[in-house]
């Protein structure tokens, strides 16, 4: 496959560039409102090019971790990270729940304001990926703005 499938998710928030810039910068804001309906347990967040954030989604005895490598950060613009799925020990690996959805993906989050008004564009695509890593992201596109929209709308609670 060498067309890859691109998820993209388009969000104008009632709030201004610099309180989304800070719910996505700060982690004790960013656990609020990162994985809608479970809790979110930030390990580690160094929001700068070469810094890392490890994630863990929980839920009952279950948990969900994640390694995000910032490739790219550019205050109030944009935030460019690698998104890893890992073990407990951070290390990539198979999501438990969907062993064929991809193990890296390439997030880009850019941020604008229009007539006060902070926009959101998120932007995710496969890296690395197998083919059948591909079609099941391509499958479970449809399905990704419930998450992000939730999230999303915790986010405008806390503007």
């Amino acid at each position: 496959m060498s067309d890859l499938p691109t998820y993209m998710y388009k969000r104008t928030f009632e709030g201004t560039l610099d309180q989304i810039w800070q719910a996505f910068s700060d982690p004790k804001l960013l656990s609020v409102w990162y994985g809608p309906g479970v809790e979110t347990v930030i390990h580690e967040f160094d929001l700068r090019p070469g810094g890392r954030w490890l994630n863990e989604m929980k839920w009952g005895e279950k948990s969900d971790y994640s390694r995000m490598e910032f490739q790219e950060v550019a205050e109030g613009d944009k935030i460019v990270w690698l998104h890893h799925s890992t073990d407990e020990n951070w290390q990539q690996a198979p999501n438990p729940m969907m062993p064929d959805w991809p193990q890296k993906l390439l997030t880009t989050v850019s941020f604008t304001e229009e007539n006060g008004r902070g926009q959101v564009k998120l932007e995710q695509v496969p890296v690395d990926a197998s083919d059948k890593e591909i079609a099941c992201f391509a499958q479970m596109m449809g399905n990704m703005d419930s998450g992000w929209g939730k999230g999303f709308d915790i986010l405008q609670t806390l503007l």
